[in-house]
Order: C-alpha cells, then sequence, then structure tokens
C-alpha cells in the first residue's frame, strides 16, 4: 500500500456519485417532467415544501397541545426542620436575610416556609417565616418561638365599574 499522504487521500469507492442531471431529454430516464410526475403541486417548482395549504384546521392540529398553566404567583422556598437543625444554633434568630445569607434559600425568593420534614432538637426563634401547623409544634416543643409580621391588608386594584340600570 502506498504512503498516506494529503495529496492521496481519496473517498471509498462508491461512496460518493455524481448528481443526476434531470431534465435533459427522454433518453437519460428523468427527461420531461424530471421525475416529478405529471400535474399537481408537488410538480410545480417550491410545491414540495410548500404544502402549506391545507386551511387554518390543520395548521392548528399540527400544533402541539399546550396542556395545564404555569402559575405566575412567586411560591415560599421550603425548608425542612432538618436543615434549620443543622444550619442553625441553639438561641439563634432565622429570619428570611439570615436564610440568604447561609445560601439555604435563593436570593429572588422573596419568602420561605418550613414544613415538618425531620426533627429539631435545638431551641431557635423564627421571625416572618412561614411554617405549617406541625413544624410550629415541633418547634415549641423543643423550646423555641415563632412570630410572624402581620399580614397586611391588600387594597383592591382598579376601579369598580358601575352598574347599569335594568331595563324592565
Amino acid at each position: 500500500m502506498s504512503e498516506l499522504r494529503l495529496h492521496t487521500i481519496k473517498p471509498a469507492k462508491g461512496s460518493r456519485s455524481r448528481r443526476k442531471r434531470v431534465g435533459r431529454g427522454e433518453g437519460c430516464g428523468k427527461g420531461k417532467t424530471s421525475g416529478r410526475g405529471e400535474k399537481g403541486q408537488r410538480s410545480r417548482s417550491g410545491g414540495k415544501s410548500g404544502l402549506k395549504l391545507k386551511g387554518m384546521k390543520q395548521m392548528l392540529l399540527r400544533i402541539p397541545k399546550m396542556r395545564g398553566f404555569k402559575s405566575g404567583r412567586i411560591h415560599p422556598q421550603t425548608i425542612t426542620l432538618a436543615q434549620l437543625d443543622r444550619w442553625f444554633d441553639s438561641g439563634s434568630e432565622v429570619s428570611v436575610k439570615a436564610l440568604k445569607a447561609r445560601n439555604l434559600i435563593p436570593m429572588t425568593v422573596p419568602s420561605a416556609k418550613v414544613v415538618n420534614t425531620g426533627e429539631i432538637t435545638k431551641k431557635i426563634t423564627l421571625i416572618d417565616v412561614l411554617t405549617t401547623p406541625t413544624a410550629k409544634a415541633a418547634i415549641e416543643k423543643a423550646g423555641g418561638k415563632v412570630t410572624e409580621l402581620p399580614k397586611k391588608n391588600k387594597k383592591r386594584s382598579g376601579k369598580k365599574m358601575a352598574k347599569k340600570p335594568s331595563k324592565k
């Protein structure tokens, strides 16, 4: 076998074939209609790629179904009792700022919620952190306290629509 050099490299035999020239007379086998058959949209130029003339119903059927919806509401980040027991010392105060400082919750999340998963043995104080009733009972049983800030009254935005008098 000859030496392999850049000028001696060739593709494998039969791997590359020449392009079939269509529309060059009846004798070539692809003359007259160039292998496209007789009439119809597929025989026209741009017909195979442009077969989109099916009506609106067919267009809608082609779109995949979108099921359910994604809520735009920002949910509080979940924290477990086991995480609080591991990350905080006895007698420490736990707030959203303290949780963010220890990278227990992302900086973008505005609130956190403690759930009753695992056990807590340390006496900690939760300040303005949401809790489930069972988690609150577990914290208080361990000697801790849960203090929540008073809830703000939400004002309705927008004007009330005036009722139209009914026609009688």
